[in-house]
């Protein structure tokens, strides 16, 4: 079938249809020839001939989609294979056509931009966390491999979202969100702001039409005014440019709906009274131009110092160039106005699609300059992803944060620019310089000046950091750092350590219950084979008893079955001579406490998790020891083997009865901890069994053991310390 539709092609191209043409017309200059214009019109003819029997959900054909796409493409002024592959976008998924077919037929590049459009077409951002995580990785995989795949899936996007009439509101809200959420903020990373504006605004229609309505008619109904005013302000400007004989294009625009909602939430504003709701932007030849044409709408009009930024100078991490400087217009209005070159018009319209504009060596090296810096943060988030420890959260706070912020730029002391988000501190500096500066870090020095780790950075700023190996990071950076870089890199090392400690104390637990029972020859099973638990080396074993994932019985029941008989003689024999006292022992700590309605049974609470008054709990029926009673929540309850023996118990409070509670707190250390510990619980007439305190640098640990009556009572307990200055971290343990 595919051969005929190919014969067929030369005989239709007499007359071209319309959007074919507009496709042509937006073709660089060097391939408007025969040549292109042929292998275009066989990747449209054959998309045409692909899609002719489907139908999308308006009912029109199929391939308005695709040559949409295309047209779309071709005002980037995109590259030939690229538009190509975007004619060609849905074959692969949607028809018979394979991947070696189109190579075939057109070239490597483009069968291998198609399957990169295809694979991103099954990608679904709305699902579950993990699933969402993994999509993000293809993404990001497709990306790396070649940039222009996300470009093809942005006109695909575009214009799906100019069409979402005919969908179902759930299917459109779910479209919606998904730009939203990860294609507007990519399309500012990479550059293209009219990308993002568009989508911006369509979201905007999708999920909010009745604001999206109000706004337009209100800028349509304000429109003649504004151009009038508009032409007011750039009448003197223009006189001036010719008169210093500075060649410049000038225009007005108005804010695009969506910045303009923005403005009026965040200022708490009416329409009525947002008056940068437009800005003049005036295109010169060169650099020098742009500086020459500010200082004379400087001299016109007095400018609003704060909102001054010169991004040629410092350009954006997206690419982005242009001065920007607002002035005081007439009637005390404030005006944007943007100054820039055509490139960098260009560039910041069309972002890194700006790169295949341009064929010549001198302008490609250039341009190619300009993609690395503008993709560099692309391999550096890749690196995180490609770490076996990264998680699928922090995957998508890589997708939904880090990669969508703008920026401020600092100083290393040896003078080199470094970017960072906005607010970023000291540790963020620290990080980005080199995973071990960060990771030793104790203080810097910000413009000469010594200033805490939480210190906010500004543009301009010159950082200087402080280390010390003895010196690691602590749950309390986590609050304050902003970059994914650095909160990723504390988060895998605090992580590291709590696995460390977990093996040591499971190490301790299982060795001390293993030489009570005298079968110290578990610990060797264990070494010489893990994978009789299902794990795969012994400290993993060690660190699942530490975190209670399994207990001591789990581990003697897969490497020590106990034999039965002897075991029961065994108990027998010691349950003769200590009954009555194990049986006054056990009532007694579990007075309070009703089996099924019995008040008279064997009980204990569960040292794992020390239940008191309030807390939900369930029992557990041990063989030869009674009911066991441990809170709902407690983790050693998912390791027992046997549902059948969970009994219901509930709570039967008659008498005043203390409970023993353990606390585990972590702070940043400082002066007069300890005693703001004590106030706090003497407050509530808590007894303080004991206190544990250590500080290792800057970060208490304490431990607190207290009698409590109630939960009610331990509840206040929590809250009270909670307001302690510098607490990071509170758990019941």
């Amino acid at each position: 079938m595919i051969s005929n539709i190919l014969k067929n092609i030369q005989k239709s191209r007499d007359s071209y249809p319309k959007k074919f043409n507009l496709i042509t017309n937006n073709l660089q200059s060097e391939d408007k020839n025969d040549e292109s214009i042929k292998l275009l019109w066989k990747a449209y003819s054959l998309s045409k001939e692909l899609h002719k029997n489907q139908k999308r959900a308006s009912g029109e054909p199929y391939f308005t989609h695709c040559e949409s796409v295309g047209v779309i493409l071709s005002e980037w002024k995109i590259d030939i294979d690229t538009i190509i592959a975007g004619l060609l976008h849905d074959s692969i998924e949607d028809t018979s056509i394979s991947k070696e077919r189109i190579e075939e037929e057109f070239n490597i590049d483009v069968a291998n931009l198609v399957e990169g459009v295809t694979k991103l077409s099954g990608i679904k951002f709305y699902s579950k966390k993990q699933e969402q995580a993994e999509n993000f990785m293809k993404m990001f995989l497709s990306m790396a491999k070649d940039i222009r795949v996300i470009l093809i899936k942005f006109a695909d996007r575009l214009h799906n979202m100019s069409t979402l009439d005919a969908l179902s509101d759930k299917k459109q809200n779910r479209i919606a969100l998904e730009t939203k959420e990860i294609f507007t903020p990519l399309a500012h990373r990479l550059g293209m702001n009219n990308v993002k504006i568009k989508m911006e605004d369509l979201v905007l229609k999708a999920l909010e039409p009745e604001k999206y309505g109000l706004i337009k008619r209100k800028v349509n109904n304000t429109k003649r005014d504004r151009d009038k005013y508009i032409e007011k302000l750039i009448k003197p400007i223009s006189k001036e440019f010719k008169g210093s004989e500075i060649d410049a294009d000038i225009f007005g625009r108005a804010k695009h709906y969506s910045s303009i909602i923005g403005k009026m939430e965040k200022r708490n504003k009416k329409f009525e009274e947002i008056y940068d709701l437009f800005a003049i932007r005036i295109i010169v030849n060169k650099i020098s131009d742009c500086y020459a044409a500010l200082g004379v709408i400087h001299q016109i009009y007095n400018p609003f110092q704060e909102r001054f930024k010169d991004y040629i100078a410092r350009p954006k991490m997206n690419g982005y160039q242009s001065i920007h400087t607002t002035v005081f217009g007439f009637d005390g209005r404030l005006v944007e106005i943007q100054i820039r070159t055509a490139e960098m018009d260009e560039t910041a319209e069309i972002g890194v699609a700006a790169h295949w504009k341009y064929k010549d060596s001198g302008q490609e090296n250039k341009k190619k300059n300009s993609l690395d810096s503008q993709i560099l943060w692309l391999r550096e988030i890749y690196e995180l992803l490609k770490s076996e420890d990264t998680s699928a959260s922090e995957i998508l706070e890589l997708f939904k944060v880090d990669l969508f912020q703008d920026e401020i730029f600092v100083y290393t002391p040896q003078g080199e620019l470094i970017e960072l988000k906005p607010e970023s501190t000291p540790v963020d500096f620290a990080f980005h310089v080199h995973t071990d500066v960060g990771k030793h870090c104790i203080g810097a020095k910000v413009n000469d000046k010594i200033v805490p780790l939480n210190h906010e950075l500004k543009s301009g700023d010159y950082v200087d950091i402080i280390t010390s190996k003895n010196k690691f990071p602590n749950h309390s950076w986590l609050k304050f750092v902003k970059t994914t870089k650095a909160k990723t890199h504390i988060r895998r090392w605090l992580k590291k350590e709590e696995y460390l400690q977990s093996i040591k104390i499971g190490k301790d637990i299982l060795e001390k219950e293993l030489r009570k029972l005298s079968k110290m020859y578990v610990i060797k099973m264990i070494k010489e084979d893990p994978s009789k638990i299902g794990l795969g080396n012994y400290e993993e074993v060690y660190s699942r008893v530490g975190n209670g994932k399994i207990t001591t019985n789990d581990i003697i029941e897969k490497y020590s079955p106990i034999d039965e008989e002897q075991e029961s003689i065994k108990k027998e024999n010691k349950i003769q001579s200590l009954t009555s006292k194990f049986i006054d022992l056990a009532r007694g700590r579990a007075r309070g406490i009703t089996v099924d309605g019995l008040n008279d049974i064997m009980l204990k609470f569960g040292k794992c998790c020390t239940p008191i008054p309030g807390d939900n709990i369930i029992g557990y029926l041990t063989k030869g020891q009674g009911v066991t009673v441990h809170r709902a929540e407690c983790k050693s309850t998912s390791h027992l083997k046997s549902p059948d023996r969970f009994v219901n118990v509930e709570w039967n409070i008659s008498a005043k009865k203390t409970f023993i509670v353990r606390l585990k707190m972590i702070f940043e250390d400082r002066k007069n901890l300890l005693k703001d510990l004590t106030d706090a619980t003497s407050t509530l007439n808590i007894y303080i069994k004991s206190i544990d305190m250590k500080a290792v640098d800057s970060v208490a640990t304490c431990l607190l053991v207290v009698e409590i009556s109630n939960k009610n009572q331990l509840d206040k307990l929590i809250r009270k310390l909670q307001q302690v200055q510098s607490i990071d971290h509170i758990e019941r343990f």
